[in-house]
């Protein structure tokens, strides 16, 4: 039906998430259509972020520059580390405007299905930086899922030797939420979380 390089980039792009084969070749022929003002263009930003984003040694958040842009920033506090499973959390962290502090990326969550340990995550660096003289608070912004408080347990174990106190993330009824459309398991962790007005 086409030749093998275009059958390659629909393959490709059909790796990327949110696209399937159908997606792959829809996006394929749009960037054919569009060679000059996206295809180029698109392939030099890729060519330039493969160069030069690289991964920050001390949080592991991807910038130019190692250490990042956050962790060199002296206006964010250094007394609080909140830990997140991946790059993807850090920067919705970021996009909301919320936190001011440091972060600490473990690269995923503890799965034994999955096959994922403590080993295959950045827990050791994560407690040594908790031990540094100006850490204070360490909160674990791991998801709702069963991996994530399995992770978030496991993390608060490790961390209970260090001198900083560990928080999680409220969860619970979103902002804007009506009850009538929450699972059983939100409305539960709503109620143990409340707390007086």
């Amino acid at each position: 039906m086409s030749g093998p390089e275009i059958e390659r980039l629909i393959q490709l792009l059909g790796k990327l998430p949110g696209l399937g084969p159908r997606s792959a070749r829809r996006a394929a022929l749009h960037l054919f259509k569009k060679r000059e003002s996206l295809m180029q263009p698109l392939m030099a930003a890729m060519t330039d972020a493969a160069e030069r984003v690289r991964v920050c040694g001390a949080c592991g958040n991807l910038d130019t520059s190692d250490p990042c842009a956050i962790c060199t920033d002296g206006r964010r506090d250094k007394a609080i580390i909140c830990v997140v499973e991946d790059v993807a959390d850090l920067w919705a962290l970021e996009r909301a405007s919320v936190f001011r502090g440091q972060y600490h990326v473990l690269g995923g969550v503890l799965s034994a299905l999955d096959g994922i340990g403590p080993d295959d995550l950045s827990i050791g660096r994560l407690v040594n930086r908790a031990r540094g003289d100006e850490v204070k608070e360490v909160i674990l912004a791991m998801g709702a899922t069963v991996d994530g408080q399995t992770t978030a347990h496991y993390l608060t174990d490790r961390l209970r030797d260090c001198d900083v106190e560990v928080t999680r993330l409220a969860h619970g009824v979103p902002v804007g939420g009506e009850l009538d459309y929450l699972d059983d398991g939100t409305l539960g962790a709503a109620l143990k979380a409340r707390r007086p007005l």
